[in-house]
């Protein structure tokens, strides 16, 4: 090879190099990582990222702390992350329904879902359990929507916050069942399933990954579950879909975001090591007793999905004129 020849192929591969050297960076972490959870401890999210995170530690070489950052619908957690250094130490995670909810609910919004936060990866999808206090005079699910019916007065309904999924799927079920409800609102779903075992709330919506506990130790009385199929652990408890309920596949969507400009090399690290966290054998049975499904499809699949989503409650929270105030 001639000098000159020699000369230009090496300046290529040092050019090359250089392009690539910010992306090798840009997947290693160099300081301790944080994972905002924007809600009160003991919902779902935070059983989720205490699972995780001393396995997500080991992976990326660096101490990981939860932090609680609960208020406003979830909006401040979220905050801390779309105004966090866009580099993948600081992560959300979160029930992301109220990510496609609060547009819908807020007029204005301290950050933009589109551009503030990406999505790295959907971690997990829990069924809602429907509990009822154990006081009530309703056995089963129909018993509970006749019940519901002809009362009185209107069965008080916890949910885990004005227009959170939970309150938007218990809308949907007082429309079928032909009798409105007096919705309750809480500071997320673990007060308002407190609230039902205590007999303050008639019944509660939530994620199975913390309602299933109240079940099985009979605090409260499990009467209904969406999702594809009976849990384990409930095996006499129907499914929405087998009762002709609405919003069979509701449910909590536990998914981890980042600051918006994060680099795509970050993303897919962080999305590459969450991945088989969540698939390690200790893990995934954990989850699995917890009635949760893995979902690590990554951050496009998570993308269409959350759109999808947000316009889907949107028309929801609409139609039926949800409002916080």
């Amino acid at each position: 090879m001639k000098r000159r020849d020699l000369l230009r192929t090496s300046l290529a591969a040092s050019a090359l190099t250089a392009l690539a050297a910010p992306a090798v960076r840009a997947q290693n972490f160099d300081r301790p990582l944080r994972i905002i959870v924007p809600n009160a401890p003991g919902g779902t999210s935070d059983i989720l990222a205490r699972l995780i995170a001393q396995e997500l530690g080991r992976a990326v070489g660096q101490s990981v702390v939860v932090e609680n950052r609960a208020g406003a619908g979830g909006n401040i957690g979220a905050d801390v992350v779309a105004k966090s250094q866009p580099d993948g130490h600081t992560l959300l995670l979160m029930d992301v329904t109220t990510i496609a909810t609060n547009p819908a609910l807020f007029p204005r919004l301290p950050f933009d879902n589109a551009k503030d936060l990406a999505p790295v990866t959907m971690l997990i999808y829990a069924p809602y359990i429907l509990g009822v206090a154990n006081a009530l005079p309703a056995q089963d699910a129909r018993a509970l929507a006749a019940h519901a019916k002809s009362a009185p007065r209107p069965l008080n309904a916890g949910n885990s916050g004005v227009g959170t999924a939970s309150h938007l799927t218990l809308i949907e079920l007082a429309d079928a069942w032909g009798r409105e409800m007096t919705h309750v609102p809480y500071r997320g779903g673990a007060p308002a399933l407190t609230a039902v075992v205590s007999g303050e709330a008639d019944l509660t919506i939530a994620g199975a990954t913390q309602a299933q506990p109240y079940a099985v130790n009979n605090q409260m009385r499990a009467v209904a579950v969406t999702g594809q199929h009976r849990l384990a652990s409930l095996p006499n408890v129907p499914t929405f879909r087998e009762l002709g309920w609405p919003a069979v596949d509701a449910g909590t969507w536990q998914g981890i975001m980042v600051q918006g400009n994060t680099p795509r090399p970050v993303i897919e690290r962080l999305h590459k090591e969450l991945q088989a966290i969540v698939a390690m054998p200790a893990i995934a049975a954990r989850l699995k007793d917890l009635g949760a499904e893995p979902r690590t499809e990554g951050p496009d699949a998570f993308r269409n999905w959350l759109t999808e989503t947000t316009d889907t409650y949107t028309r929801l929270i609409r139609a039926n004129n949800v409002r916080l105030d």
